[in-house]
């Protein structure tokens, strides 16, 4: 199991696994396109993956522009390996890295990401979106727990 930062040759992959989850599927998945994945790693944000034996098996990306989690997601054949908890760890380390004081996600109600988002320290401070539970994790809170 290999952690580091996504390329844009990774996007393809990034694809596969984004539409291979069970939870917080995409109503259409051309609504989040290769161009839309390439601007969040190159231009607004930054990304990395989990790769086994040369597959993405998970991947994270944070918005540094709209200061939230643009994605965390784990192929369901790879869940349960700690994969989403190490991903989830090495975006808020580099993102609060950035001066940033606090970050927010939105994420399906009554789901395992909601669950998954309530142990790591998160607050729910209200809706999102369509229904959507929103969440924001302060730069002290994070420290805190690292501690």
């Amino acid at each position: 199991m290999t952690f580091r930062i996504a390329t844009v040759t990774d996007i393809k992959q990034i694809q596969v696994v984004r539409n291979a989850v069970k939870e917080n599927t995409l109503s259409d998945p051309n609504l989040v396109t290769d161009k839309d994945c390439e601007i969040f790693l190159t231009q607004r944000g930054k990304g990395w993956v989990c790769e086994i034996s040369n597959q993405i098996v998970g991947f994270a990306i944070v918005d540094l522009e709209d200061d939230n989690i643009w994605a965390l997601f784990v192929d369901p054949k790879f869940e349960k390996q700690g994969i989403g908890k190490k991903l989830h760890q090495l975006m808020l380390d580099w993102y609060f890295d950035q001066n940033k004081e606090k970050i927010w996600l939105g994420t399906a109600p009554n789901t395992r990401a909601e669950v998954f988002y309530r142990k790591s320290g998160w607050q729910e401070i209200g809706t999102h979106g369509k229904g959507e539970v929103k969440f924001e994790m302060a730069k002290q809170e994070w420290l805190k727990q690292k501690a």
